[in-house]
């Protein structure tokens, strides 16, 4: 019998998930078609590589010793599936994706449509919610992968970079910071802010950036807290506060002269956009697909 890599990506996955039942959900599989491929990986090796009790699962010797090959071949994989992503053809399926705010209402409707013409058997169920919502059903696989605007650190989760995007100060078109060709982030720290959500990547980025430039988040005047991009434009526009938000959001506003972009001098709210899915989680071809597809885009081009 010959060394199978599916077996490994399962004992990998139950060392991880630390559960047969748990891997079997992560994996779509039974726990008795689980228990019988990590059996079948030690009959070939053996020798026992999971210690099994009735409240959780611990490494034996072999087995610490063979994870990190195993999780070498999961990365061997990945980086295989990306790198023949590029030569693929006529794929087909369903991805179940889930998009930020940002990403979701005015970057990816940009960019589907050309994907779309050069893949059009690959059809895309897209959720747009906030980063936590989407952390929350990849975690339950509601989910095969998500798109968020801000890193995240989390044990179970495999993050990388895609696209990259710049919050941008807006204003009303009649504010006093409307006429300035720049403005030093102090200021612009002493007048009313409209922000997104707590637990949004638009908000967490800056108030990230915030912290950098030695300027306490917590000491902003906050007026509004709102669920939306669209919202947050609306509030400003009328005169509400102040925003950041990301510079895809806002072509159509400063064209009509209804918001005002105001270059601030000392700092620049640069960001990634990122993919998330669980680190157990072999994405399929066509995912990796239009993720290889996301990053060979300039952003700017589409919007």
């Amino acid at each position: 019998m010959a060394l199978n890599f599916h077996q490994l990506h399962i004992f990998y996955t139950v060392a991880e998930r630390g559960s047969f039942s748990a891997a079997a959900q992560s994996l779509h599989m039974t726990q008795p078609a689980v228990t019988m491929q990590v059996q079948s990986l030690e009959d070939y090796f053996g020798t026992k590589l999971l210690q099994r009790s009735t409240k959780r699962i611990d490494l034996t010797e072999a087995g610490r010793a063979l994870m990190p090959y195993a999780r070498r071949s999961i990365e061997l994989i990945r980086d295989t599936d990306q790198a023949m992503s590029t030569f693929t053809a006529h794929l087909k399926g369903r991805l179940l994706l889930g998009a930020s705010l940002t990403i979701g209402e005015y970057i990816l409707p940009r960019l589907l449509g050309p994907f779309g013409q050069t893949f059009p058997d690959i059809a895309i169920s897209m959720k747009v919610m906030n980063t936590a919502q989407i952390m929350e059903e990849i975690m339950n696989h509601q989910l095969t992968f998500g798109l968020i605007e801000a890193p995240v650190n989390h044990p179970d989760m495999q993050m990388e970079a895609v696209m990259s995007d710049e919050l941008k100060l807006i204003v009303p078109k009649d504010h006093p910071l409307s006429k300035r060709s720049t403005v030093l982030l102090d200021e612009v720290a002493d007048y009313p802010f409209v922000l997104r959500e707590q637990g949004s990547g638009t908000r967490l980025v800056m108030e990230e950036q915030l912290k950098r430039k030695n300027i306490d988040p917590a000491d902003l005047k906050i007026v509004m807290e709102l669920g939306s991009t669209g919202a947050v434009k609306s509030a400003v526009e009328a005169g509400l506060g102040v925003s950041f938000v990301s510079e895809s959001s806002i072509k159509h506003e400063v064209a009509l002269g209804l918001l005002h972009v105001v270059p601030i001098a000392d700092t620049r709210f640069k960001r990634q956009f990122y993919s998330i899915y669980q680190k157990s989680t072999l994405l399929p071809i066509s995912a990796v697909t239009f993720l290889t597809f996301l990053r060979e885009k300039d952003l700017q081009q589409w919007l």
